[in-house]
C-alpha cells in the first residue's frame, strides 16, 4: 500500500515482482493513474480514488510553491493530505480483507498499521526514506542537514507526529469499523509501534545511507528496490538520437510541478548549448519542453535502460531517481525543489559523484551551465560514480523483504 507520485509506486512494483516470483501473490494498492507501472509484471492491483498531479496541479497543490522553509512546507501538505485520505480508506480497507501481510510505505503506515491491527494482519513498513528520528541527520523530509545530535532527535520525532496528524481524522472511523477501541491520545500510535517493534524495511542502499547507529532493532536498510520495467530497449527516436552525437545529459524533475515551466525549460536549453553538450529532457509533470537538433523532448523512459547511455544526469533528486542514476554509475547535478530532495542530493555529493547541488530556487543558467561543466569534464565524478554504480547493482534490496514475509506467511499457517 502506497501513496504520492511515481517515485512513492514505482520501486514497489519491482519488489512486488520479487515477492511473486518468490511464490507469493501480490496486489499493489495505489492510485488508478499508476496502474499501466505493473502491466505485464504479474501483480494484481486495486485502484485508489485520488489522482496525485490533479492535486498538486490545483490551486492547493500550487501553493506549496509559495513556502519557502521545509516546515513551511510540511504543513501545508499535511493539511492537504488530511483533506484527501478520508477518500482512500474505503479501498484500502477493501483491499486488506483479502490479505495475509500488508507492506506498507512511509506515507499510508499509520492508517495502514490500524487496519492492519482491526483485521488480525500482520504488517511491515516498507520505506523509501529514513523516517524514524536518529542523532546523525535531520529529518529528510526537512532538507536534510543537521542541526546537532539534540536538534536532529527532537525534529524527527516532530515530523513523526506531524504525519500522525494526516491521520486523525480517518484513523477514529476505522478503528470504530473495525472494533477496535477508541483511539488513544495523539502520538500514542506512533509509541506503541515503536515499543513494539514494529519491523521497517528501507528500500535503499547502506552504502548510500548507513543504517544510523542510534536506530532501534527492527529498522533495517536492505539496498534498493528497483522498478519492474517491462521494456527491454529504448524507443527508436531515442536511439536515433543518442547514435547522432555525442552522449547527452539527461535532465527531468520527474512528479516535481514548477511555476513556470516555459521559461525553465528555456534556461535549461541556454545552460546545455553553453555547457556545449547535448541533452534528453522528459517532460514530466513540470511540463519541460525543448526542441533542436541538440536536444530531445521525452515523455516516459524507463531510467535503467537511459540512464547509462548518459554522459550525466540533472534531476530533482527524488528517492526513487536518485537511485536510478546511483544504478547507471553516472554523475549527477542535483537539483531539489522540496521535501527529502535535499537530503538525496547532499548524500550525493557527499559521495563525490555530484559537484554541487543547485536548488531550483536558485537556478540560473550560469550555475546550472557551471555545474554541467564540472561534472562532465573533470573525470573524478563519472569514475567514483561507476564505482558506486558497481557496488549498488551488486546489492539484492529485495531479499530481506521476501525473507521477512515468508516467516510471517510460515507463522500465520
Amino acid at each position: 500500500m502506497t501513496a504520492g507520485s511515481r517515485g512513492d509506486v514505482a520501486p514497489y512494483t519491482g519488489l512486488g515482482h520479487a515477492l511473486r516470483r518468490a511464490g507469493h501473490e501480490v496486489t499493489l494498492v495505489t492510485h488508478a493513474r499508476f496502474e499501466p507501472l505493473v502491466a505485464g509484471s504479474g501483480l494484481g492491483f486495486h485502484a485508489l480514488p485520488v489522482d496525485p498531479r490533479a492535486e498538486l496541479e490545483s490551486s492547493r497543490g500550487r501553493g506549496l510553491h509559495r513556502s519557502a522553509s521545509g516546515v513551511g512546507k510540511l504543513v501545508r501538505v499535511v493539511e492537504m493530505a488530511r483533506a484527501l485520505v478520508g477518500r482512500m480508506t474505503d479501498d484500502l480497507v477493501a483491499a486488506a480483507r483479502t490479505s495475509d501481510v500488508l507492506l506498507l510505505s512511509s506515507s499510508l503506515a499509520p492508517l495502514g498499521h490500524t487496519i492492519a491491527e482491526g483485521l488480525s494482519l500482520p504488517s511491515i513498513g516498507a520505506y523509501l526514506q529514513p523516517v524514524a528520528p536518529t542523532r546523525e541527520f535531520a529529518p529528510p523530509v526537512l532538507g536534510g542537514g543537521s542541526w546537532g545530535a539534540v536538534g536532529n532527535r527532537i525534529a524527527g520525532h516532530g515530523v513523526g507526529l506531524a504525519v500522525e496528524r494526516v491521520f486523525t481524522g480517518a484513523v477514529p472511523e476505522v478503528r470504530a469499523r473495525l472494533g477496535l477501541p477508541r483511539p488513544p491520545r495523539p502520538g500514542a500510535a506512533l509509541r506503541a509501534r515503536e515499543r513494539q517493534g514494529w519491523p521497517v524495511l528501507h528500500g535503499f542502499s547502506p552504502l548510500v545511507v548507513p543504517r544510523p547507529r542510534d536506530w532501534r532493532a527492527g529498522l533495517d536498510v536492505t539496498g534498493y528496490w528497483w522498478p519492474y520495467d517491462r521494456e527491454d530497449q529504448l524507443p527508436a527516436y531515442v536511439r536515433d538520437f543518442l547514435d547522432a552525437g555525442p552522449a547527452p545529459v539527461f535532465i527531468g524533475l520527474g512528479s516535481a510541478t514548477v511555476p513556470d515551466p516555459r521559461r525553465l525549460s528555456a534556461d535549461i536549453v541556454t545552460a546545455l548549448r553553453r555547457a556545449g553538450l547535448r541533452g534528453v529532457v522528459q517532460r514530466g509533470w513540470a511540463g519541460l519542453e525543448a526542441s533542436g537538433d541538440d536536444v530531445l523532448t521525452i515523455d516516459e523512459v524507463p531510467h535503467s535502460l537511459l540512464f547509462p547511455e548518459m554522459v550525466a544526469v540533472v534531476h530533482h533528486c527524488g528517492a526513487g531517481t536518485t537511485a536510478a542514476g546511483l544504478r547507471a554509475g553516472v554523475p549527477a547535478v542535483p537539483v531539489p525543489i522540496q521535501f527529502d530532495e535535499g537530503f538525496w542530493a547532499a548524500r550525493l555529493v557527499g559521495l563525490g559523484v555530484a559537484p554541487q547541488a543547485v536548488p531550483l530556487r536558485r537556478l540560473t543558467t550560469d550555475t546550472l551551465a557551471s555545474a554541467l561543466t564540472r561534472v562532465t569534464r573533470e573525470p573524478g565524478f563519472r569514475q567514483r560514480a561507476r564505482e558506486l554504480g558497481t557496488r549498488v547493482r551488486g546489492e539484492d534490496g529485495a531479499a530481506s523483504v521476501i525473507d521477512a514475509v515468508n516467516r510471517l506467511t510460515l507463522r500465520r499457517s
